[in-house]
Formats: structure tokens, C-alpha cells, sequence
């Protein structure tokens, strides 16, 4: 079977594409390479089209059984330098893929969704069927996704979306964005595991492994049991108070303390979610979730220790995306609309071997 996965150099996709090649799929990648060199470890080496997404046409999908589609602008701070290209990339775009991979004959599009669409949402749990509310950019253009991809839906497509938590853990393309992987660095450069908000906003975390996990499920999964199926991704027991990650996050530094920034005030991104769902329809086809938030953030401080993280790596612009980006710009490598200025990236529609 042969799978394509848009975003392979991401966060997740790194993670991701080793398990697919571990597992005998044939994988191939759809990656703009905007974060090339930012390696935390080595990629896995897959066949990948250097494009942006924006630019897909048809014959990117010739021959493809399946499309994991990760590629987004992939967090609030980037989503909100530009919440229109926000919306192009993450909701216009993807749309458009769905429509051309279907136009191709791909069989399966799994996308990835997020349970930030949940927004502003409160103490009580959310399942599938709960409204969304959300409160950025990034979390809008999940909702307007999935709701232009589901209507393509039937017997010869199946979209599948997968609604992941706040993720954590490492990965070969590590961010330093995301809540925990963020307080466990603060605690290891600068002693202090500094909490931003009051720290009572609700979260339900994922270890990148995890999700990863899932996207195989959603893979193997018979597609009378997914097709037009929305899942939270996680564990519905790892719904924790930002208060509570950065205890974890100080446990697993020694010397650490947690201290407050000054004036900090709640943040309006608050949910808990129910993973159950996902447990019943996912686990049976190999999404058992098993990491937690303890173990993961063990994993960051030892990973970070080993590689030599410091204030300035931890602060510079290669494991922190919306500063990449923004230097980018301002070498005039990008333009506005975060596309490249050079023919760094081909418009054709042909594959090239990854470097």
C-alpha cells in the first residue's frame, strides 16, 4: 500500500514516517521544506514532492492508496502572525487536497485535526458530538476543514479525522512550541518552570509517539468503522491543569522550581476531552496509547540533557517555528504569504529523491 504524507519533515510526520516504513507501507512525502535544517535527529529518507501544499495538483496523488495530511501552519503563535494564510494553508488548501487526491483515486484521507476546534469550552468533558468554540486562527481553520471534507465522503473515499491533544514528547523535528516540551526546557536553561497563565486552564496532552499510533489505526481500520468519523486522540485520563505539567515538567528537572510570570491571567483555551471513542473504534487496530505526561517529560529532560540545549538553542530560531519563520522573512527568503522567494521549491508536479 502506498501511503503519502504531507508535512513528513514536521513534528509529527517525523515521528510518523518511520513507523509507516517499519510496518512494510511504501511512504512518500509532501514536504515544503520550510524547516530544513532544523533537525533535532536524523529524518527518515522517503521519496518526498518539495512543494508547498497550496500549489498540489492532481498528479501529486497518481498511484497513492492513502493521505495522511499533516501539513499546517502548525500552532496558535503561527497561526495568528497571519490568520489568513492560516486560513488558506489550513482550511482552504486542505480542502483542495482532499478534493484532488479523490479526483486521483486515493482511497483513504486522514487528517489532522485538532482539539483546540473545542476552544473555550470549560471543566465539563468533551466527546465528538460536543459543539466547538474556538478562540484562534488555528483552531477555526480545523473546524472549517472538517467541515469542507466530510461532504466528500463515500463508498470509494473515506476521510477519517483524527482531533489530536496538546502534543509532547521528542521528535526528529522538535519543537520547543508546545506546552510541556516548552516547561521542561525552561526548567532545564534557566531553573525556573514558568507558567505564563494562572495555570488553571485544562489541557489534554499526547505523546507524538502516540498520535502517531493513531494514524496507524486510522490506516488499518476497516472503512466502515472510520469513514467520515471524527476521534480525540490521547488519553482520557492525561486531562491536566496547566499547573499540574509544570509540576511534572519540575519533577523531572533537578533543581527546577515553578514560579508564575508576573500579571499572568487564564488563558480562554480551556477543554477536557474524552478519548473513549478512540479507545473502542482505534484500539483494536493498534492505538493503545502508552505514554503519560510523568514518563514524557523524563523523556524531554533526558533528551535535551544528552543533546546540549542551553538558553540560546532554546531561545534561537531552530526548534522555535514562528521564529524561523519570521527570520525568514526577514532575510527575504519568504514572502508574505510564507511562500519562497527562490525556486527553492518546485511547482511542477514530480517527485524528487530526498536528500
Amino acid at each position: 500500500m502506498r501511503v503519502l504524507v504531507t508535512g513528513n519533515e514536521g513534528y509529527i510526520g517525523a515521528v510518523l514516517t518511520p513507523m509507516l516504513l517499519a510496518e512494510g507501507y511504501d511512504v512518500r512525502g509532501y514536504d515544503s521544506g520550510l524547516f530544513d535544517g532544523c533537525d533535532f535527529a536524523p529524518l527518515a529518507k522517503v521519496p518526498v514532492i518539495r512543494k508547498d501544499i497550496r500549489a498540489a495538483c492532481v498528479d501529486d496523488f497518481a498511484g497513492i492508496d492513502v493521505v495522511i495530511h499533516l501539513a499546517a501552519l502548525s500552532n496558535d503563535p503561527l497561526g495568528n502572525l497571519n490568520p489568513q494564510i492560516t486560513y488558506d494553508i489550513n482550511h482552504l488548501a486542505s480542502v483542495r487536497l482532499a478534493e484532488l487526491a479523490k479526483t486521483a483515486g486515493v482511497r483513504r484521507f486522514i487528517f489532522s485535526s485538532s482539539c483546540s476546534l473545542y476552544g473555550k469550552s470549560g471543566d465539563d468533558f468533551l466527546d465528538e458530538t460536543s459543539g466547538f468554540n474556538p478562540v484562534t486562527p488555528y483552531g477555526h481553520s480545523k473546524v472549517l476543514s472538517e467541515q469542507g471534507i466530510a461532504p466528500l465522503a463515500d463508498e470509494d473515499f473515506t476521510p477519517v479525522f483524527l482531533r489530536n491533544s496538546t502534543a509532547y514528547g521528542v521528535s526528529p523535528r522538535l519543537r520547543f512550541s508546545l506546552v510541556l516540551n516548552d516547561l521542561v526546557a525552561l526548567g532545564l536553561t534557566t531553573g525556573l518552570v514558568l507558567i505564563k497563565s494562572d495555570g488553571t486552564p485544562w489541557r489534554p496532552l499526547v505523546h507524538v509517539q502516540d498520535i502517531s499510533r493513531a494514524f496507524l489505526a486510522a490506516l488499518r481500520a476497516p472503512a466502515e468503522l472510520v469513514r467520515n468519523q471524527a476521534f480525540n486522540i490521547g488519553r482520557t485520563d492525561q486531562n491536566l491543569r496547566v499547573s499540574e505539567l509544570a509540576e511534572f515538567a519540575c519533577q523531572a528537572v533537578p533543581g527546577s522550581r515553578v514560579e508564575y510570570a508576573p500579571g499572568g491571567s487564564p488563558d480562554t483555551r480551556c477543554y477536557r476531552v474524552s478519548c473513549e471513542k478512540a479507545a473502542k473504534v482505534l484500539g483494536p487496530w493498534g492505538f493503545t496509547p502508552q505514554w503519560d505526561v510523568k514518563k514524557g517529560a523524563v523523556e524531554l529532560y533526558d533528551a535535551y540533557r544528552a543533546a546540549g540545549v542551553t538558553t540560546a538553542i532554546f531561545e534561537g530560531p531552530r526548534y522555535q517555528r514562528i521564529a524561523r519563520v519570521r527570520d525568514m522573512i526577514k532575510a527575504g527568503e519568504l514572502d508574505a504569504s510564507l511562500r519562497f522567494t527562490s525556486a527553492q521549491e518546485s511547482s511542477a508536479c514530480a517527485c524528487e529523491a530526498m536528500k
